[in-house]
């Protein structure tokens, strides 16, 4: 399977923020698509987790100035994958709503952030992950630069921190562990293409088959 590379009609550009505080998502629906990404139907998050049904997510990496990743750990109390470290942020458009407006919605919800985003790639994947849960999900990555202090909800942030791509490369191969299992699919299989993005120098993503 051949995801898009390249999302139509994005404009990534953020407004103004006004971030509501400690946004609680948790009854949220996700969107069921096919192997393609074309929707199907819809289902509560953790009923589509519960039961490995496929559905869109997005994935953003945020950079820095002086060549780092922006990561955060989970909060512990997360339906799963509590107390992993990962990317800045990770979540799912609502069903109706476009993958690049739900990208800056939560970058802002989970991390306080507002910066421009680019997308990168879309990824498909499934694993076990704690509580008896499934992930089977078709993500769309973006990334984007910052500089700032985040100011995270801790309802989905316990921790967070600034490392360099080598630091984080060493950290997973070396204690994968301590990370969510996407992010370690990044790290595996398209770390040459986020970081040559977040460098502004894109190398062609390497089609994503479904397994």
């Amino acid at each position: 399977m051949q995801l898009p590379q390249k999302p139509l009609n994005l404009d990534l550009q953020p407004t103004t923020p006004d971030f509501p505080a400690h946004v609680d998502n948790s009854s949220d629906e996700v969107i069921i698509v096919d192997h393609n990404d074309v929707q199907i139907g819809t289902a509560p998050k953790l009923d589509a987790h519960r039961n490995g049904l496929r559905h869109r997510a997005l994935s953003v990496v945020i950079g820095d100035r002086h060549g780092r990743l922006l990561l955060h750990r989970r909060a512990v109390e997360k339906y799963h994958s509590g107390g992993l470290w990962t990317n800045t942020c990770c979540s799912h458009p609502r069903p109706g709503e476009r993958t690049s407006d739900a990208a800056v919605r939560r970058l802002g919800e989970e991390m306080g952030i507002a910066c421009p985003l680019t997308f990168i790639f879309s990824m498909n994947y499934r694993a076990e992950v704690s509580n008896g849960l499934v992930e089977d999900e078709i993500v769309h990555v973006f990334g984007g630069h910052f500089s700032g202090t985040p100011t995270p909800n801790p309802l989905e942030v316990s921790a967070w921190c600034w490392k360099s791509f080598a630091e984080v490369e060493r950290e997973i191969d070396e204690r994968p562990e301590i990370y969510t299992v996407w992010f370690q699919k990044m790290r595996h299989e398209f770390w040459s293409n986020l970081v040559g993005s977040l460098n502004d120098t894109l190398v062609p993503p390497k089609p994503v088959e479904d397994s």
